[in-house]
């Protein structure tokens, strides 16, 4: 049984999430729908607990007090995807990642690692851009194609080896081949050498993470891509149902 203030709360300030955490309030009732009188009598508690703030020009934003709340559920989500993660290791051999979206960034929120002694390593709490990086293809190819463009003109696609793909139209296509296929492959535009491929983690319709296995480009080249995007895709479907709150029956 749902409370209805809570669902709309939730919907505001999902509402100020897919503006790029920033929304008028015109804005906020055209996607969730509401009100304007419930939506200001819904941002004053918002403002008053610190989940939203508002800005100069009266426009509004998520607030510092959902930083907390984020970084212990981050970390809560890298202990849950650990079972899930050593499933990848044991079926591709090399370390397995699993990754989200923060804003223009990626970031890395656990690793399960290869027991071979020579082996890829992403530091768990770091950042990078998404274009280089077979998550960030599928976190980014899972958001309309417009939202991709906008980190794109954000972050400059800055070239990190010969093989990134720069230009945005190569992107575009390459994040439609995603779409296509299921899964996104980093051929050595991170790092020459390392290859990875990544699949989605879905919450019901929305790509909610990524996880993927990396490791050196010649023992990545030598498995099957579409048999491990294959089975990485279950485990993955695996993850996201326990992720999802239908699936804990509430």
């Amino acid at each position: 049984m749902s409370v209805q203030s809570v669902e709309r709360a939730l919907d505001v300030l999902e509402a100020l999430a897919e503006h790029g955490g920033e929304a008028g309030l015109s804005e906020i009732a055209a996607r969730t729908g509401l009100p304007y009188g419930t939506i200001h009598r819904l941002l004053r508690t918002l403002l008053a607990r610190g989940y939203v703030r508002q800005e100069s020009d009266r426009r509004y934003a998520l607030g510092g007090g959902l930083v907390r709340l984020g970084g212990i559920a981050e970390s809560m989500v890298g202990v849950w995807a650990q079972p899930y993660l050593a499933k990848m290791v044991e079926l591709s051999g090399e370390t397995a990642n699993l990754a989200v979206l923060e804003g223009d960034f990626i970031v890395y929120v656990a690793q399960a690692p290869s027991p071979r002694r020579l082996r890829m390593f992403a530091e768990v709490g770091r950042r990078v851009l998404p274009h280089s990086t077979a998550v960030g293809k599928v976190l980014l190819a899972g958001r309309p194609a417009s939202e991709a463009v906008a980190v794109f003109e954000r972050t400059g696609m800055p070239r990190r080896t010969p093989n990134t793909i720069t230009g945005l139209t190569a992107m575009l296509a390459e994040l439609e081949r995603v779409r296509t296929c299921g899964y996104a492959m980093d051929l050595g535009e991170e790092e020459l050498g390392v290859h990875c491929l990544a699949v989605p983690v879905w919450d019901g319709d929305r790509v909610v993470a990524a996880m993927s296995v990396s490791g050196p480009a010649e023992r990545i080249d030598w498995l099957d891509r579409d048999e491990l995007a294959e089975g990485m895709r279950k485990i993955a479907l695996d993850f996201g149902n326990e992720l999802s709150p239908v699936a804990g029956g509430s």
